[in-house]
This record gives C-alpha cells, sequence and structure tokens, in this order.
C-alpha cells in the first residue's frame, strides 16, 4: 500500500500572554498603588508601567510529531483533553499552518472537526452540498451523482432548502458527516463531533467510515469512546502533551492508554477561576470523589459509598442550574446519568454532592462527566474527564470469582421460601 500522509517533524506553537496582575489586600493599598503610578506617569511620561506589561510565554500543542499512514489504514486517534488530537488534525486538514516540521499529503482530504466547520451559515443544506462537493474538487455532475445519497444519510430532507444557521446542532452533524463521507475523498478525518449526534446516528455513521476504509479510502477518527475505536480502528496512534506516545494495533494501545489513566484521580481542583473549566457564565472550580463515611480509605470496594462532591462558581445575576452527573466504564460504556435537582442562585460559590450507594458499581475503573445544565435543558459546558476511580471487589469466602457481570452490580433484596 503507498503512504498518503507523511508526518515529519512537526511541531506548532502558540504565543500565550499573561496580564500582571496588582495583588492588594485592602482599599486603601489599592488607593494608594494607583497614585503612586499616577506619580510615575507624570513625572515619566513615556515609561510603561510595570504592572501592565504582558508576561508571553511560547506554549507547544505539538512537539517533533511523527508518523506515516497508508492507503486504507483506519487510524485511531486518543489522548486526554489537550493532548494535541485536535490541533494535528487543523494541520492535516490544513486549517492551521505548522510552526515546523513537514507534512505530506496524497489526495482529497474532506474533514469534519467542529459543528460549523465547512459550511456557510446563510447558503441552505442544499447549497453546501454543491458548495463542499465544489472545495473537494468534484464537477457539479459528480455532486449531483451522490446528492440523492447524501440526504437519504442526513435524514433532513425537510430542511434541504433552509438556510444551515437555523439548523438544531444534531442536524448540522448529520449533513456535514453525510457531505464528507459521500463526496468520495481519499482522506476522511473526524473528530469527537460526532459526540453531538444520537446514538442511532453514531452507529450508523461508525459502519459508513468502517465501510469508506473496506473501500481502500484513509480514515483518521478522534475519539473518547474506547469501543468504537477498537471497533473501527486497526492502528491507533497516542499523544501525549503533544507528542507520540504509542503507535500500534489499537487494542495494545488502547490498552495501555486506559492502564495509565486507571491510575485514580480522584479530585480536581482549580485556584485560579480564569483557567477553571467553564465559560463567563459558570466555572468548575473543584471536584472530587472520597468515601461517604470519614475515615475510610481511597481504596473504594463494591461495598463502599460513594459521594462525589463539587464547588460551582456563578457569575451571573440570576440564573436556574442543574448538575449532571455521567459515570463511563473506561471503554466508553455509559453507566448512568444522574441529574441534581433545580437550583436558583445569584452570583455566589455553589457547593453540591451526589450520593452514590453501596453495592450497585461494578468492580472496574471509571470516569466522571460532570455538566451544567440551564433551565433543564441548555448545556452550558462539560468537563469529561473529571474524575477517574477503580471500584475493587470485596474479599470473602465462596465469593465469585473474577468480575461479575454486568455494568452495575446492584444488591437487591430476594425473598426465599423453602418448602418441605
Amino acid at each position: 500500500m503507498s503512504t498518503v500522509i507523511n508526518v515529519n517533524n512537526l511541531g506548532k506553537r502558540y504565543l500565550i500572554s499573561h496580564q500582571q496582575r496588582e495583588d492588594h489586600s485592602s482599599m486603601r493599598d489599592m488607593l494608594s498603588s494607583r497614585m503612586f503610578a499616577l506619580r510615575n506617569k507624570l513625572i515619566h511620561p513615556f515609561t510603561r508601567s510595570q504592572s501592565s506589561i504582558p508576561v508571553s510565554e511560547d506554549f507547544w500543542a505539538l512537539s517533533r510529531v511523527s508518523f506515516e499512514v497508508k492507503q486504507g489504514e483506519r487510524i485511531g486517534i486518543i489522548g486526554r483533553n489537550g493532548a494535541g488530537k485536535s490541533t494535528l488534525l487543523k494541520i492535516l486538514s490544513r486549517i492551521t499552518e505548522p510552526t515546523t516540521g513537514s507534512v505530506r499529503i496524497k489526495g482529497r482530504v474532506a474533514s469534519l472537526l467542529e459543528v460549523g466547520t465547512g459550511f456557510h451559515p446563510e447558503l441552505t443544506g442544499r447549497e453546501n452540498i454543491y458548495l463542499n462537493g465544489a472545495i473537494l474538487g468534484m464537477s457539479r455532475k459528480e455532486i449531483r451523482k451522490k446528492f440523492d445519497q447524501i440526504v437519504d444519510f442526513s435524514e433532513i430532507e425537510k430542511f434541504l432548502d433552509t438556510p444551515v444557521k437555523r439548523y438544531s446542532s444534531g442536524m448540522y452533524v448529520r449533513l456535514a458527516f453525510a457531505v464528507a463521507a459521500h463526496l468520495e475523498p481519499e482522506i476522511l478525518i473526524v473528530d469527537e463531533v460526532l459526540a453531538v449526534g444520537d446514538a442511532a446516528f453514531q452507529k450508523k455513521c461508525l459502519g459508513k467510515m468502517e465501510e469508506v476504509g473496506n473501500e481502500g479510502r484513509t480514515v483518521l477518527f478522534v475519539s473518547h469512546n474506547m469501543n468504537a475505536l477498537q471497533t473501527l480502528c486497526n492502528r491507533s496512534i497516542l499523544l501525549n502533551c503533544g507528542s507520540v506516545a504509542d503507535d500500534g494495533e489499537t487494542g495494545t494501545v488502547v490498552g495501555a492508554y486506559l492502564q495509565d489513566n486507571a491510575r485514580s484521580m480522584l479530585q480536581q481542583t482549580w485556584d485560579d477561576v480564569n483557567s477553571a473549566p467553564g465559560n463567563d457564565k459558570v466555572r468548575l472550580r473543584a471536584v472530587r470523589i472520597v468515601p461517604k463515611s470519614e475515615g475510610e480509605n481511597t481504596a473504594f470496594t463494591v461495598a463502599t459509598p460513594l459521594t462525589v462532591e463539587f464547588v460551582l462558581q456563578n457569575n451571573v445575576p440570576e440564573v436556574q442550574l442543574n448538575y449532571s452527573m455521567h459515570i463511563y466504564t473506561l471503554d466508553g460504556t455509559c453507566v448512568l446519568n444522574s441529574v441534581s435537582q433545580p437550583f436558583v442562585v445569584k452570583r455566589c460559590q455553589v457547593k453540591g454532592a451526589c450520593h452514590i450507594p453501596a453495592n450497585f458499581l461494578n468492580a472496574e475503573t471509571y470516569r466522571v462527566k460532570i455538566m451544567v445544565v440551564q433551565y433543564q435543558s441548555l448545556p452550558l459546558f462539560e468537563h469529561r474527564d473529571a474524575l477517574t476511580f477503580e471500584i475493587h471487589d470485596v474479599e470473602r469466602e465462596g465469593a465469585w470469582y473474577g468480575k461479575w457481570a454486568g455494568v452495575v452490580r446492584p444488591n437487591f433484596t430476594w425473598d426465599i421460601e423453602i418448602e418441605e
């Protein structure tokens, strides 16, 4: 098989600026500092105040990344948030220029990286299909030949002549994936954006990507769903802090990645509110999982009742919010989704806790995703890998050897009557 992608010593650098901040312990300190700064300005009008000088630093999103992709390979790209996955895909899609190194690509590339990428919001769905085909270098006749298949796959025929700016995110992704997969690119690049769609559509997309690979075309797929990756991809690349940490058979790479993640991450705290996950409305300041009873150790067993604690910073005058907590196995299977009761808050800090009973979770390693939802329906933000924790089995005589079947292991009440 011929090489269709050659990445050699690739690096991407961003310049990050930090504004130095004045630290004042009282109103008097602040006024004194301001008066002192004003006096210096009058005496030395052409000298910049030291407190206003921005401090800059280089941040390498990618560093010395090298690999080759053969025609027809289906490759998964995995790694934690911030590992450089999206930056790599943007460079391969020619959206971003690399700082160092080179990328050689043979063939047409279709990308699905973010909701909204590649579509003109003022054009209709029909017009955007032809626009994307033209960008890929296809003639109008070639696009027309695939048009009905694209519409059937996307299931949005009713809205085909509506400007896409009025589409929901799910409709947008349906049409965008259908266009990218059906206009016969030699290389198909798909980021985590498929998570926006429903489960049935995700399954449909995975089937289509497998079909594309079987036709001899190349697929690059970024996902946190390890089940999907192992089903679709025959090879995976693990990124860690912008560098290639592993490259090989998907089962082996995913296994090493999951084992590394299994080293429990039981709490996260963000001292600087500006760096905390969230946005200008709300931010998650802290999250942790602890035994419900004080004094217990962190070697959680199936018999340990657990509490997940949250600290939220609300920055809007008054709003109704909910916490939402998803618990996943490391291979991406959703075990549960629990939502708090709605609470109305003004600008303040909110503490919350969700209690998980004993004898509910199975012996397994789990990931926790935290969401904050407004008015019980509008997700404001999510933090995918908020926590990682492991549940161990209880050692006792006559115990079942090995992990019990099922994603949960509830201790139901049984009534047994013995008739003699």
